[in-house]
């Protein structure tokens, strides 16, 4: 009630004048059912009167607004919205009920104990019209929420475009840099060269490959791991040319994981940064490891620093970790104990991404 990061957070904005409002405009809406105090009653005991109406909303309200707040910190997904908002109008209808029939029915006996004429069936015949107005001021709440949600929703899912689509120019302009081209070009040469024409035409392949997945997975927030390892066979076919058995990758993915899903690109740019980060040479050959495991995708590889080392700015883990917070609530896992780095990528299944 007092905090407002906290009000905010679970009802989508400050409710604080709605509360008071509401609450007076309710309480002689309430009023005016039960008793009709001011057209009845002297002033003082109109004012009087309306006081307990303004106490039951007050209670009423309250309490109603605390199990908004607890449902939707229960059930935060637009998946859960039709139970959540069954589960609200049932908790409703039971708080009026116990709030203004039993209380009322006390506060009645109470005053027929003192002497007074009062009668408990007229409230109970209110009581349909008293529920029906607190859902429907009720529903204000659920409107301003779903409304700021699927804003949020929105903004998310354009993010979300964004960071893929410069996720796929990155990709890209790093594999358009001059080097690339040029020892591609030259490995290219060298296979026309000394081996078979079929081996040139194979490395024209896997490089067509690399290219083609690029361009075809840059609307996809995720895809099947199937087609990312397939992707980044293509790609390390490309580096063995260049660094032969210096390079090592060693496959235990199990068939079942296959048709879980992955963000796009993710597991090239992890071989990509064992690559650039580490020494391969023939006294130090890189071997990097990719499985899987109940966590999911776990790529690791021993850590071999070059003498004269690549700055990181680790733009790429950032964009695997934020992609991932975007479209799921698993998280990316890194772990540097100076002598192994891991990475484990969450393995998705159709039901786990954010709606």
């Amino acid at each position: 009630m007092f905090n407002k990061k906290k009000r905010i957070q679970y009802l989508g904005f400050n409710d604080n004048w709605f509360t008071i409002i509401g609450m007076i405009m309710l309480s002689f809406i309430t009023d005016f059912l039960f008793s009709k105090s001011f057209f009845r009653y002297p002033l003082l005991e109109a004012i009087l009167s309306w006081s307990v109406s303004l106490f039951f909303t007050i209670c009423n309200w309250l309490i109603i607004r605390s199990i908004l707040i607890g449902l939707r910190k229960r059930f935060p997904d637009f998946k859960d919205d039709k139970k959540r908002v069954i589960i609200f109008l049932l908790s409703i209808i039971s708080t009026v009920v116990f709030v203004d029939f039993f209380g009322g029915k006390l506060l009645m006996f109470i005053f027929n104990s003192l002497g007074a004429n009062a009668s408990h069936s007229q409230q109970l015949k209110v009581l349909i019209p008293v529920t029906i107005i607190t859902i429907m001021i009720m529903a204000i709440y659920e409107a301003i929420y779903y409304y700021i949600r699927l804003k949020k929703s929105i903004r998310e899912e354009e993010q979300t475009k964004q960071i893929m689509i410069q996720a796929q120019l990155d990709t890209l302009r790093n594999q358009a840099q001059p080097h690339f081209l040029f020892n591609s070009l030259n490995t290219l040469r060298d296979i026309i060269d000394e081996e078979a024409k079929e081996d040139a035409k194979k490395f024209v392949d896997k490089l067509s490959d690399v290219y083609r997945f690029i361009l075809e997975s840059g609307n996809s927030n995720v895809i099947a791991l199937q087609k990312e390892v397939k992707f980044v066979k293509s790609y390390i076919h490309i580096q063995l040319e260049r660094f032969g058995d210096n390079l090592k990758v060693n496959w235990n993915v199990s068939d079942d994981s296959l048709g879980l899903l992955i963000v796009p690109m993710s597991l090239q740019l992890l071989i990509e940064n064992a690559i650039k980060h580490n020494v391969v040479s023939r006294a130090k050959p890189l071997l990097i490891n990719v499985e899987t495991t109940g966590k999911g995708l776990v790529v690791s590889n021993k850590i071999q620093p070059k003498s004269t080392k690549v700055p990181s700015t680790k733009i790429g883990l950032k964009n695997i970790a934020k992609r991932y917070a975007l479209i799921s609530n698993q998280p990316l896992e890194i772990k540097d104990n100076n002598e192994h780095f891991t990475v484990t990528i969450p393995l998705l299944k159709r039901s786990n991404p954010k709606k």
